[in-house]
């Protein structure tokens, strides 16, 4: 397992990135991202109008439509992103979105206290604190996950109450439903170092850096930026 650990990198180019791995590399990945510029992400299937309030969306929220299924976040600074990106031979379980969900859980609860998998979510407690995408092909799968390390009321409340949602939402609104690891681990960085420390015991992680790829960028991606307020 290859670990990537990048600051401030844009959540556009990372899933631009994500894709060039796991189409164009044939190793096993990590990567972990602190922090983006504000913006929101759909599914691949989103649509603009019905998932966010575009009259109050400021000009500075571009509006992105990633390449993997899954609902629609909005990101900023205060977001903790964590992609696992790996064959499908290198793991006993069937490649499927509830094994892998399992397996990813399994990595990841040892090093955050009290996390845990609820339907399609990383929750604490009765509340999210973590969304989960995937995206599964011919030999290799992808699974992206966006914790609230902390977030604004603001910027959350930018979004529409889906159509769609997990049955222990129970009709909660964005601030009853989410929360944030900042209210339940003492330090971000500790709480970084201590997730890396167990990736390496456990999975055997290699850390590298992004000059060391020497991948060749798609010519085409499937994320995309497919609003931006005037």
């Amino acid at each position: 397992m290859n670990l990537l650990h990048l600051h401030d990198y844009s959540i556009h180019d990372q899933l631009r990135l994500e894709e060039d791995l796991l189409r164009q590399d044939d190793r096993n990945f990590c990567l972990i991202n602190v922090g983006s510029s504000p913006t929101i992400v759909m599914g691949i299937s989103g649509k603009a109008e019905t998932l966010v309030h575009l009259d109050q969306l400021p000009a500075s929220i571009p509006i992105l439509r990633r390449f993997s299924g899954g609902g629609t976040v909005i990101v900023d600074e205060n977001t903790v992103f964590l992609t696992f990106i790996c064959n499908k031979a290198d793991h006993p379980f069937q490649p499927y979105p509830e094994p892998i969900l399992r397996w990813a859980e399994s990595v990841l609860a040892p090093a955050t206290p009290g996390l845990k998998l609820r339907e399609n979510d990383f929750v604490l407690g009765e509340k999210k604190c973590g969304g989960n995408a995937l995206y599964i092909k011919k030999d290799r799968w992808l699974v992206h996950t966006s914790f609230l390390w902390d977030y604004e009321t603001s910027r959350m409340n930018l979004l529409k109450h889906p159509a769609k949602t997990p049955a222990y939402r129970a009709g909660r609104s964005h601030e009853e439903f989410v929360c944030c690891l900042s209210d339940h681990l003492a330090d971000r960085d500790t709480w970084l170092q201590g997730l890396k420390k167990h990736l390496q015991s456990q999975l055997g992680a290699n850390e590298i850096n992004l000059e060391s790829l020497s991948i060749e960028a798609l010519s085409q991606h499937g994320t995309s930026v497919v609003h931006r307020a005037s």
